[in-house]
């Protein structure tokens, strides 16, 4: 790897460390296998937006001003030591570019701050790889009759993301325990919860 990273960050690591910071720490510093149901909702997740994409292609174009459509697009950072595989890129008629994220999960009013950043993350990857601006991102959700969303991708959350992914890479790189979630209704479902200590 030639920068100054020993290790990339993906958009799925920091899903995770945004739903609870010890999940990074109990699965790459100490090295415990997650259970494999959120990987089965990723897999699921891109199985319906390769049906999605065959069925009609052109969705976005009349919506959103969509001049190009690349897919499954693998992306990397030097720089900011991230990697990712974007759904869809798209290069929109005002000269910007965004990215499309489809979620097999179902809108229930709000947008998580997970599904923010990860955005962001993505966002950021095009920025470097591309050259061109990006402002503004779309969500998908599969589970609420493919309802689409924009996310601005705005100065502010794009700080935030890198500040997240510093932090990731500092309980990985430095094996630093961090505070578990506050939010503890996460913990009763969570994979780790029989040895983490609260």
């Amino acid at each position: 790897m030639n920068n100054t990273h020993q290790f990339y960050i993906t958009p799925s690591d920091m899903l995770e460390y945004l739903y609870c910071p010890r999940f990074i720490y109990f699965e790459n510093v100490l090295d415990i296998p997650e259970n494999q149901g959120s990987r089965w909702k990723v897999q699921k997740g891109r199985s319906i937006h390769k049906k999605k994409a065959a069925q009609n292609p052109d969705y976005l174009r009349k919506k959103r001003g969509v001049t190009d459509k690349q897919t499954e697009v693998k992306l990397h950072s030097d720089n900011l030591g991230v990697r990712g595989i974007v759904d869809e890129i798209l290069t929109l008629d005002d000269g910007t570019m965004a990215p499309l994220d489809y979620k097999y999960a179902e809108y229930k009013g709000r947008i998580y701050q997970t599904y923010k950043y990860q955005t962001a993350i993505y966002g950021l990857l095009i920025e470097e790889n591309y050259g061109k601006p990006v402002k503004t991102g779309y969500l998908v959700y599969t589970r609420s009759k493919n309802k689409l969303l924009d996310v601005p991708i705005t100065d502010t959350l794009k700080a935030h993301a890198k500040e997240t992914i510093s932090s990731i890479r500092t309980v990985i790189r430095d094996g630093w325990f961090p505070q578990s979630t506050k939010y503890k209704k996460r913990c009763i479902d969570c994979c780790y919860h029989g040895i983490c200590v609260q």
